[in-house]
Protein backbone atom coordinates (compact mmCIF):
# COMPACT_ATOMS: atom_id res chain seq x y z
CA UNK A 1 0.00 0.00 0.00
CA UNK A 2 1.30 3.73 -0.81
CA UNK A 3 2.26 5.88 2.43
CA UNK A 4 1.31 9.87 1.63
CA UNK A 5 3.56 12.14 3.35
CA UNK A 6 2.15 12.02 6.63
CA UNK A 7 2.91 8.51 7.06
CA UNK A 8 -0.65 7.66 6.82
CA UNK A 9 -1.95 5.57 4.15
CA UNK A 10 -4.70 7.02 1.72
CA UNK A 11 -7.36 4.59 2.70
CA UNK A 12 -6.61 5.38 6.29
CA UNK A 13 -6.28 9.31 6.04
CA UNK A 14 -9.58 8.99 3.59
CA UNK A 15 -12.12 7.39 5.63
CA UNK A 16 -10.77 9.49 8.86
CA UNK A 17 -12.28 13.03 6.68
CA UNK A 18 -16.10 11.14 6.25
CA UNK A 19 -18.74 10.43 8.52
CA UNK A 20 -18.02 7.62 10.91
CA UNK A 21 -20.82 5.32 9.80
CA UNK A 22 -19.13 5.72 6.04
CA UNK A 23 -16.31 3.20 6.69
CA UNK A 24 -16.59 -0.36 5.84
CA UNK A 25 -17.26 -2.46 8.67
CA UNK A 26 -15.21 -5.99 9.57
CA UNK A 27 -18.78 -7.93 9.92
CA UNK A 28 -21.89 -7.45 7.69
CA UNK A 29 -25.21 -5.93 9.48
CA UNK A 30 -28.16 -7.79 8.88
CA UNK A 31 -30.77 -6.75 6.23
CA UNK A 32 -33.09 -5.13 8.39
CA UNK A 33 -30.35 -2.94 10.01
CA UNK A 34 -29.01 -2.26 6.21
CA UNK A 35 -32.04 -0.82 5.16
CA UNK A 36 -32.57 1.15 8.28
CA UNK A 37 -29.42 2.36 7.83
CA UNK A 38 -30.26 3.69 3.65
CA UNK A 39 -33.48 4.65 4.88
CA UNK A 40 -31.63 7.25 7.62
CA UNK A 41 -29.28 8.19 4.87
CA UNK A 42 -32.09 9.09 2.32
CA UNK A 43 -34.08 11.03 4.92
CA UNK A 44 -31.17 13.57 6.32
CA UNK A 45 -29.17 14.21 3.28
CA UNK A 46 -31.68 17.07 1.82
CA UNK A 47 -30.71 18.49 -1.59
CA UNK A 48 -33.03 20.31 -4.02
CA UNK A 49 -35.36 17.50 -4.05
CA UNK A 50 -35.15 14.26 -2.02
CA UNK A 51 -34.41 11.67 -4.48
CA UNK A 52 -37.61 9.11 -2.94
CA UNK A 53 -39.97 12.00 -2.50
CA UNK A 54 -43.39 11.70 -1.65
CA UNK A 55 -45.25 10.52 -4.89
CA UNK A 56 -43.37 7.38 -5.33
CA UNK A 57 -45.25 3.75 -4.67
CA UNK A 58 -44.60 2.55 -1.06
CA UNK A 59 -43.12 -0.59 -2.84
CA UNK A 60 -40.29 1.06 -4.43
CA UNK A 61 -39.29 3.46 -1.71
CA UNK A 62 -37.00 1.32 0.04
CA UNK A 63 -34.92 0.55 -3.30
CA UNK A 64 -34.91 4.33 -3.96
CA UNK A 65 -32.78 4.78 -0.12
CA UNK A 66 -30.57 2.15 -0.75
CA UNK A 67 -29.62 3.49 -4.58
CA UNK A 68 -29.65 6.79 -2.65
CA UNK A 69 -27.16 5.93 -0.21
CA UNK A 70 -25.10 4.62 -2.46
CA UNK A 71 -24.93 8.00 -4.64
CA UNK A 72 -24.66 9.92 -1.87
CA UNK A 73 -21.63 7.90 -0.45
CA UNK A 74 -19.97 7.39 -3.86
CA UNK A 75 -20.31 11.02 -5.19
CA UNK A 76 -18.77 12.02 -1.26
CA UNK A 77 -15.71 9.83 -1.71
CA UNK A 78 -15.06 11.30 -4.43
CA UNK A 79 -16.24 14.62 -3.47
CA UNK A 80 -15.31 15.44 0.18
CA UNK A 81 -12.15 13.53 1.01
CA UNK A 82 -9.77 17.20 -0.06
CA UNK A 83 -7.10 14.55 -1.29
CA UNK A 84 -7.40 12.67 -4.78
CA UNK A 85 -4.61 10.10 -3.82
CA UNK A 86 -7.36 9.04 -0.67
CA UNK A 87 -10.33 9.46 -2.91
CA UNK A 88 -9.22 6.74 -5.07
CA UNK A 89 -7.83 4.68 -3.16
CA UNK A 90 -11.41 4.62 -1.17
CA UNK A 91 -13.41 4.35 -4.43
CA UNK A 92 -11.28 1.08 -5.35
CA UNK A 93 -12.41 -0.38 -1.52
CA UNK A 94 -16.02 0.93 -2.46
CA UNK A 95 -16.16 -0.64 -6.43
CA UNK A 96 -14.85 -4.01 -4.23
CA UNK A 97 -17.37 -3.82 -2.19
CA UNK A 98 -19.92 -3.16 -5.25
CA UNK A 99 -18.33 -6.46 -7.03
CA UNK A 100 -19.08 -8.16 -3.54
CA UNK A 101 -22.58 -7.06 -3.77
CA UNK A 102 -22.87 -8.42 -7.03
CA UNK A 103 -21.24 -11.68 -5.46
CA UNK A 104 -23.67 -11.87 -2.46
CA UNK A 105 -21.02 -11.27 0.14
CA UNK A 106 -20.88 -7.71 0.80
CA UNK A 107 -19.93 -6.40 4.22
CA UNK A 108 -20.96 -2.15 3.84
CA UNK A 109 -25.16 -1.48 5.35
CA UNK A 110 -25.58 0.09 1.51
CA UNK A 111 -24.50 -3.13 -0.25
CA UNK A 112 -26.64 -5.56 2.02
CA UNK A 113 -29.11 -3.55 1.31
CA UNK A 114 -28.68 -2.60 -2.51
CA UNK A 115 -28.01 -6.79 -2.73
CA UNK A 116 -32.47 -7.10 -2.39
CA UNK A 117 -32.72 -4.17 -4.99
CA UNK A 118 -30.13 -5.57 -7.42
CA UNK A 119 -32.07 -8.82 -7.32
CA UNK A 120 -35.56 -7.29 -7.09
CA UNK A 121 -34.92 -5.15 -10.26
CA UNK A 122 -32.40 -6.81 -11.92
CA UNK A 123 -30.21 -4.29 -12.08
CA UNK A 124 -27.01 -4.53 -14.10
CA UNK A 125 -23.49 -3.46 -12.42
CA UNK A 126 -23.07 -1.11 -15.24
CA UNK A 127 -25.14 1.77 -13.94
CA UNK A 128 -23.45 1.60 -10.82
CA UNK A 129 -19.69 1.24 -12.08
CA UNK A 130 -20.05 4.04 -14.40
CA UNK A 131 -20.90 6.64 -11.49
CA UNK A 132 -17.77 5.85 -9.96
CA UNK A 133 -15.72 6.46 -13.09
CA UNK A 134 -16.83 10.16 -12.90
CA UNK A 135 -15.82 10.47 -9.47
CA UNK A 136 -12.45 9.03 -10.38
CA UNK A 137 -12.43 11.76 -13.06
CA UNK A 138 -12.49 14.22 -10.74
CA UNK A 139 -9.87 13.39 -9.30
CA UNK A 140 -7.66 13.70 -12.20
CA UNK A 141 -9.59 16.35 -14.86
CA UNK A 142 -10.07 19.44 -13.60
CA UNK A 143 -11.15 21.52 -17.38
CA UNK A 144 -13.35 20.36 -20.23
CA UNK A 145 -11.63 21.69 -23.28
CA UNK A 146 -15.43 21.48 -25.41
CA UNK A 147 -18.59 20.99 -24.64
CA UNK A 148 -18.12 17.25 -25.81
CA UNK A 149 -15.73 16.54 -23.45
CA UNK A 150 -18.12 18.11 -20.53
CA UNK A 151 -21.11 15.70 -22.21
CA UNK A 152 -19.04 12.40 -21.95
CA UNK A 153 -18.13 13.52 -17.82
CA UNK A 154 -22.04 13.78 -17.60
CA UNK A 155 -22.61 10.04 -19.15
CA UNK A 156 -20.90 8.80 -16.14
CA UNK A 157 -21.87 11.17 -13.53
CA UNK A 158 -25.23 12.01 -14.33
CA UNK A 159 -27.24 9.52 -16.61
CA UNK A 160 -26.91 6.47 -14.88
CA UNK A 161 -28.45 7.68 -11.95
CA UNK A 162 -31.63 7.86 -14.40
CA UNK A 163 -30.74 4.51 -15.95
CA UNK A 164 -31.24 3.29 -12.51
CA UNK A 165 -34.28 5.19 -11.98
CA UNK A 166 -36.26 3.52 -14.71
CA UNK A 167 -35.04 -0.22 -13.69
CA UNK A 168 -35.97 0.31 -10.30
CA UNK A 169 -39.32 1.36 -11.73
CA UNK A 170 -39.65 -1.88 -14.22
CA UNK A 171 -37.90 0.16 -17.54
CA UNK A 172 -35.42 -1.31 -19.38
CA UNK A 173 -35.56 0.29 -22.92
CA UNK A 174 -33.30 2.49 -25.31
CA UNK A 175 -36.08 4.60 -25.99
CA UNK A 176 -36.65 5.95 -22.16
CA UNK A 177 -33.52 5.71 -21.04
CA UNK A 178 -31.84 7.98 -23.81
CA UNK A 179 -35.00 10.62 -22.78
CA UNK A 180 -33.74 10.01 -19.22
CA UNK A 181 -30.16 10.98 -20.42
CA UNK A 182 -31.18 14.21 -21.78
CA UNK A 183 -33.19 15.40 -18.48
CA UNK A 184 -30.32 13.74 -16.07
CA UNK A 185 -27.55 15.56 -18.26
CA UNK A 186 -29.75 19.27 -17.99
CA UNK A 187 -29.88 19.03 -14.39
CA UNK A 188 -25.96 18.40 -14.34
CA UNK A 189 -25.47 21.05 -16.09
CA UNK A 190 -27.88 23.35 -14.02
CA UNK A 191 -25.90 22.70 -10.97
CA UNK A 192 -22.45 23.23 -12.32
CA UNK A 193 -23.74 26.55 -13.66
CA UNK A 194 -24.93 27.37 -9.96
CA UNK A 195 -21.98 25.99 -8.76
CA UNK A 196 -19.38 27.73 -10.39
CA UNK A 197 -17.47 29.37 -7.52
CA UNK A 198 -18.17 26.15 -5.38
CA UNK A 199 -16.20 24.45 -7.85
CA UNK A 200 -13.31 26.49 -8.43
CA UNK A 201 -13.02 26.13 -4.74
CA UNK A 202 -12.26 22.92 -5.39
CA UNK A 203 -9.82 23.29 -8.25
CA UNK A 204 -12.73 22.19 -11.05
CA UNK A 205 -14.13 24.53 -13.82
CA UNK A 206 -17.07 22.38 -15.44
CA UNK A 207 -17.33 25.72 -18.16
CA UNK A 208 -16.20 24.33 -21.48
CA UNK A 209 -12.69 26.14 -21.74
CA UNK A 210 -13.68 26.77 -25.57
CA UNK A 211 -16.70 29.00 -24.18
CA UNK A 212 -14.95 31.24 -22.07
CA UNK A 213 -12.22 31.30 -24.60
CA UNK A 214 -14.98 32.66 -27.39
CA UNK A 215 -16.77 35.33 -24.48
CA UNK A 216 -13.09 36.39 -23.81
CA UNK A 217 -13.34 35.54 -20.02
CA UNK A 218 -10.24 34.43 -18.27
CA UNK A 219 -9.87 31.69 -15.58
CA UNK A 220 -8.64 34.70 -13.20
CA UNK A 221 -12.18 36.72 -13.76
CA UNK A 222 -13.56 33.66 -12.15
CA UNK A 223 -11.32 32.90 -9.28
CA UNK A 224 -11.66 36.45 -8.27
CA UNK A 225 -15.49 36.58 -8.68
CA UNK A 226 -15.90 38.82 -11.22
CA UNK A 227 -19.24 38.95 -13.02
CA UNK A 228 -17.76 40.91 -15.68
CA UNK A 229 -20.32 41.73 -19.17
CA UNK A 230 -18.69 39.25 -21.30
CA UNK A 231 -19.37 36.32 -18.50
CA UNK A 232 -22.53 37.03 -17.73
CA UNK A 233 -23.22 37.05 -21.30
CA UNK A 234 -20.98 33.71 -21.77
CA UNK A 235 -23.24 32.40 -18.57
CA UNK A 236 -26.76 33.05 -20.54
CA UNK A 237 -25.73 31.08 -23.59
CA UNK A 238 -24.89 28.34 -21.08
CA UNK A 239 -28.28 28.47 -19.11
CA UNK A 240 -30.23 28.30 -23.35
CA UNK A 241 -28.34 25.31 -23.64
CA UNK A 242 -28.93 23.90 -20.86
CA UNK A 243 -33.08 24.84 -21.30
CA UNK A 244 -32.32 22.54 -24.45
CA UNK A 245 -31.52 19.99 -22.97
CA UNK A 246 -34.63 20.03 -20.38
CA UNK A 247 -36.98 20.64 -23.86
CA UNK A 248 -35.31 17.21 -25.45
CA UNK A 249 -36.11 15.09 -22.29
CA UNK A 250 -39.66 16.52 -21.79
CA UNK A 251 -41.87 13.57 -23.53
CA UNK A 252 -40.20 10.86 -21.00
CA UNK A 253 -43.10 11.86 -18.08
CA UNK A 254 -45.54 11.09 -21.02
CA UNK A 255 -43.86 7.51 -21.38
CA UNK A 256 -44.02 5.97 -17.78
CA UNK A 257 -46.77 4.94 -14.87
CA UNK A 258 -48.40 8.24 -13.32
CA UNK A 259 -46.21 7.92 -10.14
CA UNK A 260 -42.66 8.39 -11.27
CA UNK A 261 -43.99 10.80 -13.85
CA UNK A 262 -44.99 13.33 -11.31
CA UNK A 263 -41.40 12.22 -9.72
CA UNK A 264 -39.88 13.23 -13.34
CA UNK A 265 -41.42 16.95 -13.59
CA UNK A 266 -40.46 17.65 -9.98
CA UNK A 267 -36.74 16.85 -11.01
CA UNK A 268 -37.30 19.06 -14.17
CA UNK A 269 -38.73 21.56 -13.25
CA UNK A 270 -36.44 22.02 -9.82
CA UNK A 271 -33.67 21.94 -12.39
CA UNK A 272 -35.34 25.14 -14.42
CA UNK A 273 -35.71 26.62 -11.50
CA UNK A 274 -32.22 26.79 -11.13
CA UNK A 275 -31.98 27.93 -14.52
CA UNK A 276 -34.73 30.97 -13.48
CA UNK A 277 -32.55 31.79 -10.70
CA UNK A 278 -29.52 32.32 -12.45
CA UNK A 279 -31.24 34.81 -14.82
CA UNK A 280 -33.08 36.25 -12.06
CA UNK A 281 -29.97 37.38 -11.01
CA UNK A 282 -28.02 38.67 -14.16
CA UNK A 283 -26.39 35.59 -15.09
CA UNK A 284 -23.97 36.81 -12.16
CA UNK A 285 -23.10 33.62 -10.38
CA UNK A 286 -19.93 33.96 -9.09
CA UNK A 287 -19.66 34.47 -5.57
CA UNK A 288 -23.61 34.32 -5.45
CA UNK A 289 -25.09 30.73 -5.57
CA UNK A 290 -28.17 31.06 -7.03
CA UNK A 291 -30.87 29.18 -5.10
CA UNK A 292 -34.16 28.05 -5.15
CA UNK A 293 -36.46 29.61 -2.10
CA UNK A 294 -38.33 27.58 0.04
CA UNK A 295 -41.62 29.35 -1.34
CA UNK A 296 -40.96 28.32 -4.71
CA UNK A 297 -39.70 24.95 -3.73
CA UNK A 298 -43.19 24.25 -1.95
CA UNK A 299 -44.94 25.67 -4.52
CA UNK A 300 -43.40 23.16 -7.00
CA UNK A 301 -44.13 20.00 -5.21
CA UNK A 302 -47.31 21.74 -4.62
CA UNK A 303 -47.86 21.78 -8.39
CA UNK A 304 -46.66 17.92 -8.42
CA UNK A 305 -49.26 16.62 -5.56
CA UNK A 306 -51.92 18.70 -7.72
CA UNK A 307 -51.18 16.83 -11.06
CA UNK A 308 -51.09 13.39 -9.00
CA UNK A 309 -54.62 14.03 -7.87
CA UNK A 310 -56.35 15.02 -11.57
Amino acid sequence: MSVIANGKSPVGLGWSSLPPEYAIPDHAPSEAEARDYCRRLARTHYENFSVATWFLPQRLRQHFFNVYAYCRISDDLGDEVGAPRASLALLDEWEAELEACYQGSPRHPVFVALTETVRACDIPKQPFSDLLKAFRQDQTTTRYPTFEDLLGYCRYSANPVGHLVLYVCGYRDAERQALSDFTCTALQLANFWQDVSVDYAKGRIYLPLEDLDRHGVSEEEIAAAKNTPAFCEMMGFEVGRARDWFRQGLPLPGKVDRELAVDIELFSRGGQEILNAIERQGYAVLGRRPAISRTRKLALVARAALGKLL
